[in-house]
């Protein structure tokens, strides 16, 4: 088990096992969410996420890329977003992984890593070498896996590179 909280302590969870996937998002929602340039996103089965104390507000987001509801939960004391439920994928919990007590304790290898939204990811931000790397979201729309890029390098992200996955984004 590995614990998480907010900031103030009012809101303390648990979750069970390593994440299905570790999720790196850099869509424009994930930036504004978090105030820096991307996410770092747990994702669990919901029956492993255990909320042990405090009742966390809600606020309801709808999604650009898929128009479905983000159900975003936080402490209404100290404001910390801990963890989000999907409409679209309603077995799921994201955690906001730095609100574990331990940021270190999960695996991050190249099959459990991906990157989301590299046609919004901030110019100077580094993709690792190995790991999946998506113009936009996973899932193109429900059941469409997208095409992922793999770099060979640690790649830096450019002005060059978000236009080439911009315009990939377009030519669909």
């Amino acid at each position: 088990m590995q614990h998480g909280r907010c900031l103030c302590g009012g809101l303390e969870f648990t979750v069970e096992g390593q994440p299905n996937e570790v999720v790196h998002c850099h869509c424009h929602f994930c930036q504004r969410a978090t105030g820096s340039a991307y996410l770092i996103e747990t994702l669990f089965d919901k029956n492993r996420f255990h909320l042990l104390r405090g009742t966390p507000r809600v606020f309801g987001h709808v999604s650009e890329g898929s128009g479905k509801l983000v159900h975003i939960h936080f402490c209404g004391t100290c404001g910390t977003k801990t963890h989000m439920l999907f409409e679209r994928f309603p077995s799921s919990v994201g955690v906001y992984s730095g609100t574990f007590d331990n940021k270190d304790w999960f695996e991050r290898r190249p099959d459990n890593n991906l990157h989301f939204y590299l046609s919004s990811a901030p110019v100077g931000t580094v993709v690792p070498a190995g790991h999946r790397v998506f113009d936009a979201h996973y899932w193109e729309s429900d059941g469409v896996i997208a095409e992922a890029q793999v770099f060979d390098t640690h790649t830096l992200v450019t002005e060059q590179l978000k236009a080439a996955s911009q315009g990939r984004l377009r030519d669909r």
